[in-house]
């Protein structure tokens, strides 16, 4: 087996708590013997137990397994959803456990950016509307807010579409407008669950495709969960998820 984990890594984070990537960060993601369960009372549910992994700055990697594997739970944790109940969790240089909750919520809302699989648009606004959304809740002027998001809905091929609501839009089009949402604060890492589910296979490669362009002429970092193995091409790594750990990586 690969190893994946990251305890080789000799920088020393910034561990200052910010919207911010730590000088010296080299690394987007840098898991270590991380460990979660669900508990119910008195059951406790082990979900992952031990996992290693680290996601360089720029690349493309994909979590596949068998469901249950606990693909969802690590990304929830890599998105400061959830805390990990042991190990180490950085994102370019933080360490996750050591942010309080509000702190938590503002690294997630500066630094992530979240692609879902069934979309989660509001229905009562537009395509347009809906990218504005993530900005204005920062405060950002409804005119700028706007600017920024038409931009974002013509790099996603949408631009002729931001005035239609997503009950009027193809799955493959709402798609584009959930990947233009993540993209508009300009988020380091992208986290997407299971993206291509709801799509048939030409909307899926055409959103995976997009994805790929987008970090790679930008930079970014995507993370991205799924069972769709027409879309392995598009990753850098693909690592295999099994009872909780990483099996293997290729």
């Amino acid at each position: 087996m690969e190893t994946t984990g990251c305890q080789s890594d000799p920088r020393e984070p910034n561990r200052q708590p910010s919207g911010t990537v730590a000088a010296g960060a080299r690394l987007a993601v840098c898991v270590r013997n991380l460990h979660k369960a669900y508990r119910n009372g008195n059951v406790v549910a082990p979900v992952l137990n031990g996992v290693e992994l680290a996601v360089e700055r720029g690349q493309c990697v994909y979590l596949a397994g068998p469901s249950g594997s606990g693909k969802t739970t690590l990304l929830s944790v890599l998105g400061c959803i959830l805390s990990p109940d042991d190990g180490e969790v950085e994102i370019y240089g933080h360490e996750i456990a050591a942010l309080d909750e509000a702190q938590r919520i503002e690294f997630r809302r500066r630094l992530i950016g979240f692609v879902f699989q069934r979309f989660h648009l509001i229905r009562g606004l537009s395509a347009l509307q809906n990218v504005c959304v993530p900005l204005m809740i920062r405060g950002m002027s409804r005119r700028s807010a706007e600017r920024r998001a038409r931009e974002l809905l013509e790099a996603v091929g949408l631009a002729d579409q931001a005035t239609v609501h997503p009950q009027n839009l193809s799955a493959g089009q709402c798609q584009r407008v959930a990947m233009a949402r993540a993209l508009v604060g300009d988020p380091e890492l992208i986290l997407a669950d299971e993206p291509t589910a709801s799509l048939d296979a030409r909307n899926g490669q055409e959103v995976m495709e997009l994805l790929r362009r987008l970090t790679t002429q930008e930079g970014r970092t995507a993370v991205v969960v799924t069972h769709d193995q027409r879309i392995f091409r598009f990753a850098d790594r693909v690592y295999w998820l099994e009872n909780g750990r990483i099996a293997n990586a290729t």
